[in-house]
């Protein structure tokens, strides 16, 4: 396992800028189970295991599909998300790749 950058530390104002930005999403009007999902994805692209265990577990307490969790590395090629999440996550990949 890898030693996972500490942004806060080595980075302070890009921290800033992530903390700013997950303000913003959440304070959006965004379904939460959709801010979950977007999360989950954000930590699957970072292959971060504690956080995508963590955000999953938050997102089946919101009520998400156990379904749209299994399939979320894989969105584009399911019906299961509607244009409104595909957007979102789209935007997500954006902004964490």
């Amino acid at each position: 396992m890898e030693a996972r950058l500490e942004l806060k530390k080595v980075e302070p104002a890009a921290y800033l800028a992530m903390n700013s930005l997950e303000n913003y999403v959440n304070k959006s009007g965004l379904d939460k189970t959709l801010i979950k999902l977007i999360k989950i994805r954000a930590s699957q692209l970072n292959k971060c295991a504690f956080c995508i265990d963590m955000h999953t577990k938050e997102a089946r307490s919101n009520g998400e599909t156990e379904q749209r969790i299994y399939v979320l590395n894989a969105w584009r090629e399911t019906p299961f998300f509607s244009p409104e999440d595909r957007a979102v996550l789209e935007l997500t990949e954006a902004v964490t790749l």
